[in-house]
């Protein structure tokens, strides 16, 4: 997932690529190797920059897509069509290149291995990137919290983890995972009332609630939970949108 970077006092380092997966059709995970890592919670992100030959920049911010694993950072970047950033990181950056990191910023969309309250994750297209971070990270934690994603994307062909996230739901106890399919199948539609009601958790749990996305979806999935009853102030939101 990318956002416009935001600025702050955190150092730049020197990441270099390690490994390299598919993700759906236009998309890719990118594991770096980065010296003195202070580690990250889920749900944070990080600035990439990029320098050209000449001296010119140009920076992205990521959400990270796995939880803290000494000095391994992981992201998944989606091609963006004219893009600065993003097509070099998914077409061109190969195993022993490097970029220059900042990172972790965020503390408000966060999930911590200590927290025991039901969860549920509400991710659109790229937006799964942090809550797939969560997942991971109750996973390596032995954390027992009950989890319930509710995954929203275009196709099949566009989604994000999928063999991983089929596995978990069926290995990892605790844990469901909806997928919502907005451009394939009869049954084919964007989230509504019903999904959230159904697939979600009841607001008397008093769950913690992650919704990220587009903008658009944020905005109609937080809105969804209040008027179910959850509480506002246990509704956190990440969105992301076009950058210039």
């Amino acid at each position: 997932m990318a956002r416009a970077a935001v600025s702050g006092r955190l150092s730049w380092r020197e990441a270099t690529l390690v490994a390299v997966t598919p993700e759906g059709a236009s998309a890719r995970t990118l594991v770096f190797d980065v010296p003195d890592w202070p580690g990250h919670l889920a749900g944070q992100h990080v600035d990439v920059r990029l320098t050209a030959d000449d001296g010119y920049t140009a920076q992205r911010s990521y959400s990270m897509s796995a939880p803290a694993d000494g000095t391994r950072v992981e992201i998944t970047v989606q091609s963006v069509a004219d893009g600065e950033v993003s097509p070099y990181l998914v077409d061109v950056l190969t195993v022993g290149d490097a970029v220059e990191l900042r990172g972790p910023i965020g503390g408000w969309f966060v999930w911590r291995p200590e927290q025991t309250d039901p969860v549920l994750l509400v991710g659109g297209g790229s937006g799964v990137v942090p809550l797939m971070a969560m997942i991971r990270a109750r996973r390596a934690a032995g954390n027992r919290s009950l989890f319930r994603l509710i995954y929203s994307v275009r196709t099949p062909d566009d989604e994000y983890y999928a063999s991983e996230l089929r596995r978990r739901a069926r290995d990892d106890q605790g844990l469901d995972v909806t997928v919502i399919y907005t451009r394939h199948g009869d049954d084919a539609h964007r989230i509504t009332v019903a999904d959230v009601n159904t697939h979600g958790w009841p607001p008397d749990l008093e769950p913690a609630c992650f919704v990220c996305g587009p903008t658009g979806f944020v905005e109609t999935v937080a809105d969804i939970l209040v008027a179910l009853g959850h509480d506002p102030r246990r509704v956190r939101t990440e969105r992301f949108g076009p950058t210039s």
